[in-house]
């Protein structure tokens, strides 16, 4: 899996929205995660809600998202990841000033519009794929149907055969019928 493929891999919808979360920026940025909020919290004033924010426990639940590293020793999680939206991201590459930050910053972004591309290109791909998955569908049912015609033609030939046969060996049944001495010992009258 290349760069590209990882980063989009990260990318979630979650309040409608394509974010990437804290952990996940912070693994790609080789900080940890506390560092990278930091970083943030420093410089909230960079960060409004649309760019920033903390995900629910419900929505924390309902992506499946698991931390082993922002558990509790009781179990569950301590706090909330945030997640960043794509101006969130740009916002961030101005916090994080590293030759680490500004790659990983520039692949992210790469990695939103492809996504972003993603979006908006595939009702024509799908819908050309459906008319193709059509017409093979119906190309397939009429050579299943010609090929079924063909074993009805050959089964019914077949049947006329066997009925012809065996109305032959009826009329030589019939011929042979003739009276019989019988086998055995026969007693003279």
């Amino acid at each position: 899996m290349n760069e590209l493929q990882l980063i989009q891999s990260k990318i979630y919808e979650i309040r409608g929205q394509k974010v990437m979360l804290d952990k996940d920026l912070a693994e790609l940025y080789q900080v940890t995660t506390g560092n990278l909020n930091k970083a943030v919290q420093r410089n909230i004033k960079r960060f409004p809600l649309d760019f920033m924010f903390q995900l629910t426990k419900s929505e924390f639940e309902e992506q499946n998202l698991i931390f082993q590293n922002g558990t509790s020793r009781w179990g569950g999680t301590r706090k909330f990841p945030f997640a960043f939206t794509e101006q969130g991201l740009a916002m961030l590459s101005g916090v994080l000033n590293s030759d680490i930050a500004i790659q990983v910053n520039i692949n992210i972004m790469r990695a939103f519009v492809a996504v972003r591309q993603k979006l908006i290109m595939p009702p024509i791909d799908k819908f050309t794929a459906l008319k193709q998955e059509i017409k093979d569908l119906r190309e397939y049912i009429e050579e299943t149907f010609t090929d079924y015609n063909d074993i009805n033609e050959d089964t019914r030939i077949q049947l006329e055969l066997i009925n012809k046969t065996l109305a032959e060996l009826q009329v030589q049944k019939t011929l042979s019928d003739k009276p019989r001495n019988p086998v055995g010992f026969v007693k003279p009258k």
